[in-house]
């Protein structure tokens, strides 16, 4: 399934919202603002794994950018939810932070980012409305620059088929088969997603 961009990097949101939802049992959910270099990671990991590996048709890889409570609509009814972000732990920049479930929570009580305030709130929701999901996995790294800028640090872009490969890692013992593409798509990490979608209409 190709990734579903929902435009939530800085911008408003696409008018066509509605035409790039699907619905799917496993979702990868990448978050982040990408115009704040190393923020972006969850986002930029996600265009890693739609662009390196083949998913089956009930897994949806999603753009969530820098939506809040609207990401709901992405992931209602979703069995499995896998969270990429950049996190900030309060630890050395590079480091590697793995959630589960009931963790998550505890980890989101800061409310550390915009976004992970976001992501909180529909968990929060799902629970609420009697509509849980019921595996949640959360996974990210300590940034190391959050300036201005589209680019990923040259650290934290390194770190992105690490993370990839968890990612791959958690689809498995989700009994998600995943494949490397027999041709990978090449990703320009130096625009926003709008731009590219922009190009490939023009």
């Amino acid at each position: 399934m190709n990734m579903a961009d929902v435009f939530g990097n800085g911008s408003e949101k696409s008018s066509m919202i509605d035409d790039v939802l699907h619905p799917a049992e496993v979702t990868i959910l990448g978050v982040g603002n990408v115009i704040l270099r190393d923020e972006g990671f969850g986002v930029r990991t996600a265009e890693y794994l739609d662009a390196h590996y083949d998913f089956p048709e009930n897994v949806q890889v999603v753009d969530g950018g820098t939506l809040g409570i609207e990401l709901t609509q992405y992931v209602t009814g979703t069995k499995k939810l896998l969270v990429i972000d950049s996190i900030n732990g309060g630890q050395k920049p590079g480091t590697r932070f793995h959630f589960r479930n009931d963790a998550i929570m505890e980890h989101f009580q800061d409310k550390l980012s915009a976004h992970e305030v976001g992501i909180q709130d529909v968990l929060a929701l799902l629970t609420v409305t009697g509509r849980k999901i019921p595996d949640v996995v959360v996974l990210g790294a300590q940034p190391y620059d959050l300036e201005a800028g589209v680019e990923l640090s040259p650290e934290m872009k390194k770190l992105l088929p690490l993370i990839a490969q968890e990612a791959v890692d958690v689809l498995k013992d989700w009994g998600i088969e995943v494949k490397p593409k027999a041709e990978e798509r090449a990703v320009n990490y130096g625009i926003v997603a709008e731009e590219s979608v922009r190009e490939e209409m023009e």
